[in-house]
């Protein structure tokens, strides 16, 4: 077993310790009172984002105390090596503030700038979503494709509004353009989520605008490791740190891109 081999397998494993120990917190708290406070006119914080990445970074900080962390809440902390941990303690913070039971905790890894590991956590149904670069990705330790639906009319899509009110009427221009378009589409609050559904099945595609890094990393991974693609809205190559992405099983892609560039 090689250096990066056996140090990525002990960096997901602290992952995984750390999703699930944020995520149990997380579900502990649900329909408690909890501070809540705003980002932006309506980008919501709460005190329960800020404690799961507490526990969160406090985890990696215990056997990782030199490696770079990106997260939502407490922005860039800095450090050396090739690892680089990008984590959303709470996707999903406007469904969780108001008891909407549909949100995740988003841990991805980077080595080397290469994005190489994932892990989605939704303590609601105890799902933990898994992926590692050219290994696959799981669903409770079980490998999960994405779906073979080649027929956008019978396809069930998922879509995201931004936080960025500028984005709001290409935003509604897309999602009308589209359900006409799909068997059905819905708007859940949780891209890292979203993505693990079109990984393992349940959605057939995906798209939203203007996203951080941390909503979608982990997901991203998931997807492309379940035989999925993801690409930009126009089939460019897309990183997690641009701001549009479109995922989808793969056989549904050029169509919806197609109808999203119409």
């Amino acid at each position: 077993m090689d250096v990066k081999t056996k140090s990525l397998s002990k960096v997901l494993s602290v992952a995984q310790e750390a999703a699930l120990e944020a995520g149990k917190m997380l579900l502990s708290h649900l329909r408690t009172d909890f501070r809540v406070s705003k980002k932006g006119r309506i980008d919501l914080v709460t005190e329960m984002d800020l404690k799961a990445e507490k526990i969160i970074v406090d985890r990696i900080r215990l056997d990782f105390p030199d490696h770079e962390i990106l997260a939502e809440e407490g922005g860039k902390q800095t450090g050396s090596g090739p690892c680089k941990w990008i984590v959303d303690p709470l996707d999903g913070t406007t469904n969780y503030a108001n008891g909407y039971r549909f949100f995740c905790v988003s841990i991805a890894v980077e080595w080397e700038g290469q994005l190489s590991l994932g892990v989605v956590y939704d303590p609601v149904t105890e799902e933990l979503f898994v992926a590692r670069k050219g290994e696959g990705a799981t669903l409770n330790g079980q490998p999960i494709q994405v779906s073979i639906e080649d027929q956008l009319v019978d396809s069930l899509l998922c879509t995201g509004f931004s936080y960025d009110q500028t984005e709001i009427e290409k935003n509604l221009e897309l999602f009308d353009r589209i359900i006409f378009h799909s068997r059905a589409l819905r708007r859940d609050g949780s891209a890292a989520l979203d993505l693990c559904y079109v990984a393992c099945g349940r959605f057939d595609g995906f798209w939203e605008l203007s996203l951080n890094c941390w909503d979608i990393a982990a997901g991203r991974l998931m997807v492309e490791e379940a035989g999925g693609r993801v690409t930009a809205f126009d089939g460019s190559p897309c990183t997690i740190y641009d701001p549009e992405l479109l995922a989808t099983n793969g056989k549904i892609h050029s169509k919806l891109m197609k109808l999203m560039k119409s």
